[in-house]
């Protein structure tokens, strides 16, 4: 198994007809708290979403990038997260500002949304093909809301825990195989012992360590890893892309006080200048009706 404090690890429990993947982040969770200062509630929330990321990376096939996005009315505006397939990973909370996010969800209210996006490569560099599943958020918490989306998505039955300090994050997803593997009852066992862990036990314990104090008895199978890091995919192409799909009129008129456009990348703190001197041959061939986006992707 790979060495790394930042982990992805799918396993099988046969008999019991299971399949699971076991999430640890530590130096790529504090690398992205160090972007944002973040509040208690909205620190977990964003910790806890970065490892379902991850997680869903190791549940599903992609080869580009996988987000998780909680979208609402409350001072919780966004709380985003992403992981590719290389194992990189960013996230974002947004926050209003002097507000936390609510501990409990359910105070979202009604119109409060959780998407996951999966973006894999088209034939086409530039037009990836893209696929997203949107549902009203249901339950209290994260690991709750996204078994919901799980069992009325892929209709097979899932068990979700995350968890998230100012020091680590990490996650376990179990899920029965689809049709009749497994033993009778191999999902109520592994069931009951998913019900043994608590969030601080996830949190302190390793990986492997982890899989084998719950799982010894139904003989767990590696199926492999992938370690993970903090990752960026901003860059200055992309943010030239932002600023030719606002247009020239407005990147002068954000350049009027300091003669330039500064862009911060809010998942890395990057900067990026465009002294208006270069407005030229930036806006010389400037790409017809592209749709800005919402922020630095």
């Amino acid at each position: 198994m790979t060495e790394t404090s930042d982990l992805l690890v799918r396993f099988l429990l046969p008999e019991a007809g299971v399949r699971g993947v076991h999430v640890q982040l530590s130096e790529s969770w504090r690398e992205i708290l160090s972007h944002g200062g973040y509040r208690p509630s909205a620190q977990r929330l964003l910790g806890e979403a970065c490892v379902a990321a991850a997680l869903f990376t190791g549940h599903i096939k992609i080869d580009g990038r996988l987000s998780v996005q909680l979208r609402s009315s409350s001072p919780l505006r966004t709380l985003f997260a992403e992981c590719t397939s290389a194992g990189t990973l960013r996230g974002i909370a947004q926050v209003e500002e002097g507000q936390d996010a609510p501990a409990d969800l359910s105070r979202l209210g009604e119109g409060a949304l959780l998407a996951i996006t999966i973006e894999n490569p088209g034939l086409d560099p530039r037009e990836p093909q893209r696929y997203q599943s949107l549902v009203a958020l249901q339950g209290s918490s994260l690991d709750e809301a996204f078994e919901d989306y799980f069992r009325h998505s892929e209709q097979l039955p899932t068990r979700l825990l995350l968890a998230a300090d100012g020091e680590r994050a990490a996650g376990l997803l179990l899920q029965k195989l689809p049709g009749d593997q497994g033993d009778d009852d191999g999902w109520a066992r592994a069931g009951a012992l998913f019900d043994t862990l608590g969030r601080d036990e996830l949190l302190a314990v390793a990986g492997p360590e982890l899989l084998h104090r719950l799982f010894h008895e139904e003989r767990p199978e590696i199926l492999g890893d992938k370690p993970l890091r903090f990752g960026c995919s901003c860059s200055r192409e992309r943010v030239i892309g932002m600023l030719q799909s606002l247009g020239e009129e407005e990147a002068r008129a954000a350049a009027a006080d300091t003669g330039q456009v500064e862009v911060r990348c809010e998942f890395c703190g990057r900067e990026y200048h465009f002294p208006l001197t270069e407005f030229g041959v930036l806006f010389a061939a400037t790409p017809a009706s592209q749709a800005a986006p919402e922020r630095l992707q």
